[in-house]
């Protein structure tokens, strides 16, 4: 089956989901500085919340260009996936307009550490339907599995100081950040 359907549906989600969140900005009753800094972490969500889909949208565009080949399995996965990341602009918008909060600040990490099991199951069915530069690619995936495990840290630690759960999220967009450049050896 090919891949370019499952690519072009993936890019229009992703954009849906980018414009979903810059529309939820507000823009401040004033044109001081104490007019922004009252939305000051409505925007910082925002700004973390765009990092972490435009980390997405990327690995994924890298993983569909060492593909050739999909499945049904793997289509759901995408799926997963999306729907995952389709919960971020309303994670970003709870935890923004709450102050950063313990409850949204977990669900946060929540939707996060989900969206990185979703893509860690993406690529195993991507490989399993037969994608041998991907396996080359991938190989065990150090980096998806240390930031699933500190979303999970990051969890429960929004309950007790949610800044330190928040500079976790921020360390895992700031590892992504490094370009990973063994999908782009496999071109």
């Amino acid at each position: 089956m090919s891949k370019g359907r499952l690519e072009a549906f993936s890019d229009g989600v992703f954009a849906v989901i980018i414009t979903i969140m810059v529309l939820e900005l507000k823009v401040p009753h004033g044109a001081d500085w104490e007019a922004f800094r009252s939305l000051l972490p409505v925007f910082l969500t925002y700004v973390l919340s765009y990092v972490f889909i435009g980390i997405y949208w990327s690995n994924h565009h890298h993983l569909m260009q060492v593909i050739d080949r999909v499945n049904g399995a793997s289509l759901w996965a995408n799926l997963f996936l999306l729907f995952w990341l389709s919960l971020v602009p309303f994670t970003t918008g709870w935890m923004g307009e709450n102050h950063f909060a313990a409850l949204p600040t977990a669900m946060y990490g929540g939707v996060l550490f989900m969206a990185g099991v979703a893509y860690l199951i993406l690529e195993g069915r991507l490989l399993r339907c037969g994608n041998p530069r991907l396996a080359a690619a991938v190989g065990s995936d150090i980096k998806g599995k240390v930031s699933a495990v500190l979303y999970l840290t990051a969890i429960p630690l929004a309950f007790v100081n949610q800044l330190v759960a928040d500079g976790i999220y921020v360390c895992v967009a700031l590892m992504w950040l490094v370009p990973d450049r063994r999908i782009e050896k496999q071109l």
